[in-house]
């Protein structure tokens, strides 16, 4: 069988368009992933800052808490010394009472 020329030609064309069928997806494909790619790079950045951010803000969590404790600390001192030396004085006062009790059994 003798294909004329408009047959021929139209074969021809239909063959570059599939070729140029083929490249639009190989191209698209490797838009895809070239998309795909920087997505994922922006993801992990993304989770990396946010990483920081956390670490960051636990720090400024730690550093906050270790000051109250601190100051909590120095104000519980301040207190258990004022009562001791309340405690003091009221153990001095009773003293010579005591001793004098003590004394007056030993004698009897």
């Amino acid at each position: 069988m003798v294909q004329s020329g408009a047959q021929m030609e139209l074969i021809k064309k239909i063959k570059e368009a599939e070729a140029q069928a083929q490249e639009i997806v190989k191209e698209a494909k490797t838009q895809a992933d070239e998309l795909h790619s920087r997505g994922k790079k922006s993801r992990n950045e993304a989770m990396e800052r946010a990483g920081q951010e956390r670490k960051k803000a636990i720090a400024a969590a730690i550093a906050e808490a270790e000051s109250e404790g601190a100051g909590e600390i120095k104000q519980l001192k301040a207190q258990a010394e004022k009562d001791r030396v309340q405690l003091c004085g009221r153990a001095a006062e009773k003293m010579p009472a005591a001793v004098s009790k003590v004394m007056d059994y030993i004698r009897g």
